[in-house]
């Protein structure tokens, strides 16, 4: 895990750094998935520091992204892990949520950026008003411990209109892009950015 990981950072890294010599990218940011193997691995930061000043991007643009459950395998050594790589600067998210089991007192300690609300819950908007009640209760505890609320599968201009109206801060999914080979994603970049921040 520890090779195919370091992979997978440097890859993301590499494309970042080709698609920022285009100065209308400057503000993208880039996101990469972490294991629950990874996040204990105690070399984990050396790697991503090491990342980061090869291909010389700014830790602000890089999110880590971890899910729920992996961060609930063991709270304190997630704790000490996110702790560890938010001093480098990069920004952190917990992914899937809503599917797990986090404890709100655990999430409140964790130094994360980002809730990414699970796609399950998404899909139901505009038909199922449990679905909503789960969205807008998401968004608003985000908000409520000071970080953003990002929307997972977004599949339809309803769905994305009702994230809207909730105040979700983004929004990712087939309705924007599906996923896209490098070369086909700086066309989509060049016809879609508008200045508008974007996470890739």
């Amino acid at each position: 895990m520890r090779p195919l990981g370091a992979w997978v950072l440097n890859e993301t890294l590499k494309q970042a750094a080709a698609l920022r010599q285009d100065p209308r990218n400057a503000r993208l940011e880039f996101a990469v998935n972490l294991s629950a193997r990874q996040l204990n691995d105690p070399e984990l930061v050396d790697t991503v520091k090491g990342a980061l000043q090869l291909w010389t991007l700014d830790p602000a643009l890089l999110q880590l992204e971890i899910t729920e459950t992996a961060l609930m395998s063991d709270p304190a050594a997630a704790l000490e892990s996110l702790t560890a790589l938010k001093n480098l600067g990069v920004g952190l998210a917990v992914d899937d949520f809503g599917t797990g089991y986090s404890s709100l007192t655990y999430l409140k300690k964790f130094p994360i950026n980002e809730l990414k609300i699970d796609r399950s819950f998404i899909t139901g908007l505009g038909s199922d008003s449990g679905d909503a009640a789960i969205v807008g209760s998401c968004i608003d505890l985000a908000h409520a411990v000071g970080i953003r609320a990002v929307a997972e599968g977004v599949e339809t201009s309803g769905q994305e209109q009702a994230l809207r109206a909730m105040g979700c801060d983004l929004a990712q999914g087939f309705l924007f892009a599906r996923p896209l080979p490098a070369p086909l994603l700086e066309e989509w970049l060049q016809a879609n950015l508008g200045g508008r921040p974007v996470s890739a």
